[in-house]
């Protein structure tokens, strides 16, 4: 059975990458997420796997994934100006 809980998070400056405890890699664009492409490398740094390996939650920039929307490919809607 599939196992979605993150066990690593790792940002580049163009990419993130999930680790899943099943062994799978999600490697999606971070264009897809705006908040996390305009943040700095220590905000996107600080980030914390929460809701019982389902979430990811970066503080400093009020953005949370979900492990469930990253396998749907699922990019952030885009934002009201």
């Amino acid at each position: 059975m599939p196992d979605e809980r993150a066990t690593v998070v790792d940002c580049t400056d163009d990419a993130l990458a999930v680790s899943l405890m099943d062994g799978r890699k999600i490697i999606v664009p971070l264009a897809w997420y705006p908040r996390l492409l305009s943040a700095t490398a220590a905000q996107r740094a600080n980030r914390q796997i929460g809701g019982g390996g389902y979430g990811i939650h970066w503080p400093d920039l009020d953005e949370d994934l979900s492990t469930e929307g990253l396998l749907r490919g699922a990019p952030a809607p885009p934002q009201q100006q």
